[in-house]
């Protein structure tokens, strides 16, 4: 007879880490570091704090591949009750409501954690603060067949400055060799979509890298909303139905769903033939999948509301280009916020073009550069949606051949929920309402690269016209001063200053 048993989350992700990104030694130490990072701009930009993030890794002597990471930030911090199961219990997080944050799945973090228990049984060192009176330093370890914390030491020490942030350090076997690449890009990449960033890495080798923001403006910090009609599911439905203190179906409505008002809820409730009085309680199974179906097919909800979201914007974009890439030319579009299933989306697009850029390396190659809720996204880029919509757009149009001159791409896609086709969040699926927007956003894009480069190409021909008259101007004004029987020669000079 088969033998019939659960597992833990943790014990899960234990036997199929590769699902997270962690698949060999190499990936998993590109992983950790984007993991500790994204943990930490959350924790500083959702808070309104310009983040200052320092990172050193170090080969652990006489070891062969065992490494140590140390990761300080100058986030928020974590209440000291939080701690174990913020970085001891898989699946728990703060990142469970509807709001735009780096990290979807609430495990990250753990996964980095877990996988340096797993691969070296060594326990995560966490020291925290939220700026009270005192720093918490915990050793953890987890329980993977419970998927619970297990508190090594704890002690506290004094924070006469109420400073506040985390550190976390743990080690892990790795390959830095082989990610050095990857990192890199990852943190000049984070550097550019967030150009309000200090951040200092000192490698293994003992090499710094020092990206230091050009700005102190942050963008506006996302907020938590309500879930949209258009997206609720039954089984969602059916939790807010079981927890709802509303006695009425228009006041259950109005209190938990995304800008939906008394007038929209009434015309809804009609459309459905269900009594706007009646207890939300007293639906059977059959008629909260009515309900739900009916809710995500209803044309007239108002459109999400964009303020869960939080944008670069156009002149943080540019500016952190300019700063990484010095290109010759740079413009960067925000689109107007869109929707897909019920989810608020926003893209932001930006072609540089010259200056440090250089032409695509491999024939069939597209400098493209993909970030999802500023998170830059490295792997698997030929199966994303950006470089689809790329491909489309005909841009002889535009005076370019994207496989032959420097030109860059940079697509920014901003939801509550981003269409992952993956747990390890590296490609985005080509949804068609996204598609669109990323084509409008290159376009507009396109348009004003297209009039600059029609601009210079006007000067090189002013350029190399004077270059002519500036050569042989002098001789004409001799033979003419010759042939009218002048000594001096006229002045030519103004004459070039007019030639247009």
């Amino acid at each position: 007879m088969e033998k019939f048993r659960s597992i833990s989350p943790a014990d899960f992700f234990y036997k199929n880490r590769e699902i997270a990104g962690f698949d060999n030694p190499a990936k998993a130490t590109y992983m950790i570091i984007r993991e500790l990072v994204e943990n930490s701009l959350d924790a500083c930009e959702t808070h309104k704090i310009i983040p200052e993030i320092y990172i050193r890794l170090r080969k652990i002597p006489n070891t062969l591949n065992i490494y140590e990471i140390y990761i300080q930030d100058n986030g928020c911090g974590i209440p000291f009750d939080y701690i174990p199961p913020a970085f001891g219990q898989i699946l728990y997080s703060s990142k469970y409501i509807i709001r735009q944050t780096r990290g979807t799945f609430g495990m990250g973090g753990k996964m980095a954690i877990l996988y340096g228990q797993i691969t070296t049984h060594f326990p995560v060192t966490v020291i925290s603060s939220t700026g009270a009176d005192d720093w918490y330093l915990f050793k953890l370890m987890i329980d993977i067949q419970n998927n619970k914390p297990i508190v090594k030491s704890k002690r506290s020490f004094p924070n006469p400055s109420h400073n506040h942030g985390t550190i976390i350090e743990f080690r892990f076997e790795g390959d830095y060799v082989r990610a050095k690449q990857r990192i890199i890009e990852y943190l000049k990449l984070t550097a550019t979509i967030l150009p309000y960033l200090n951040l200092t890495f000192i490698d293994p080798d003992g090499i710094l890298y020092l990206f230091s923001r050009s700005t102190k403006i942050l963008p506006k910090p996302p907020l938590e909303v309500l879930p949209h009609p258009n997206g609720i599911d039954i089984e969602t439905l059916s939790r807010l139905i079981s927890e709802t203190k509303s006695e009425s179906m228009i006041e259950f409505l109005q209190k938990h769903f995304h800008r939906v008002g008394k007038k929209t809820a009434m015309k809804f409730l009609k459309h459905v033939n269900i009594d706007i009085n009646r207890s939300p309680k007293s639906l059977s199974p059959d008629e909260i999948l009515y309900l739900g179906q009916a809710m995500r097919n209803y044309k007239f909800f108002l459109p999400p509301d964009a303020q869960c979201l939080s944008t670069i914007g156009a002149d943080l974009l540019i500016r952190g280009i300019k700063k990484e890439f010095n290109p010759e030319f740079v413009i960067a579009v925000t689109r107007p916020p869109s929707v897909y299933e019920g989810h608020p989306f926003i893209v932001e697009a930006a072609v540089a073009y010259g200056g440090n850029i250089s032409p695509p390396q491999y024939s069939g190659d597209i400098n493209l550069f993909r970030f999802a809720n500023k998170i830059p996204l490295l792997y698997d880029a030929y199966n994303d949606v950006s470089i689809k919509v790329i491909k489309k757009i005909k841009w002889w149009r535009y005076k370019v051949d994207i496989e032959k001159d420097p030109i860059a791409f940079f697509v920014h896609i901003c939801s509550t929920k981003i269409p992952y086709k993956t747990v390890g969040k590296e490609y985005i699926a080509d949804r068609p309402e996204i598609e669109y927007e990323i084509e409008w956003a290159l376009k507009n894009c396109g348009k004003r690269l297209r009039a600059y480069l029609i601009r210079k190409a006007k000067m090189e021909i002013k350029k190399r016209r004077l270059s002519v008259l500036e050569r042989y101007l002098p001789h004409i004004a001799k033979f003419a001063s010759e042939l009218a029987g002048k000594n001096d020669l006229p002045d030519y000079s103004k004459l070039l200053k007019h030639i247009d």
